[in-house]
């Protein structure tokens, strides 16, 4: 058996990953797996999502600034941006969240600050194509648990949004059917 050694910045950007992975966990977890509520994982992820998204935010820095160096990038070259259009994206949706994850903004931008944040669920598509493209041509088991998990993340969301929207049908339904008054109840 041998194993796999990654190179230095590929470890970072799984670091990054899983990182990210643990601040997309609790909301998603709750309302889909609601049992989750009892091992109280999503309680604790939530209280330190920040942190956690802060620490993915650095690892992802690094990850980008490693590579760049290593690979000799031509930023005059438009190419370029179109090969690493999904690393690029990412990491500037990734920096927005950083700069804006904190109690000031939050009271500066209000309903806007959720708005701003869920864009990290957009980010999560890009991330799980940023790994698909550039792991293609050396594929790891790294490469698969990454892509893997991703797509356990990316179902769970996709349930949690389909819950949501059953139980928005049902709140409008029940708020649009006249209800019957108290003299027409009584027969």
């Amino acid at each position: 058996m041998t194993i796999e050694l990654l190179p230095f910045p590929n470890v970072l950007g799984f670091l990054a990953l899983f990182c990210y992975i643990l601040t997309l966990l609790p909301t998603n977890l709750r309302i889909v797996i609601p049992a989750s509520k009892k091992t109280k994982i999503p309680k604790r992820l939530l209280q330190n999502r920040r942190l956690i998204g802060l620490i993915s935010f650095l690892l992802a820095l690094l990850h980008g600034w490693l590579l760049i160096r290593k690979q000799n990038f031509d930023y005059l070259d438009p190419k370029t941006y179109w090969v690493y259009f999904q690393g690029v994206a990412s990491f500037i949706v990734f920096t927005i969240l950083a700069i804006t994850s904190n109690d000031w903004s939050v009271k500066r931008l209000k309903k806007n600050w959720r708005k701003l944040h869920s864009l990290t669920y957009f980010t999560m598509f890009m991330v799980t194509w940023h790994i698909w493209a550039k792991m293609a041509e050396h594929w790891s088991s790294f490469t698969l648990i990454g892509l893997s998990s991703m797509g356990f993340v990316i179902l769970l969301y996709l349930k949690r949004r389909y819950l949501e929207y059953k139980a928005n049908q049902v709140k409008t339904k029940q708020q649009t059917t006249p209800r019957k008054s108290l003299s027409q109840t009584s027969v």
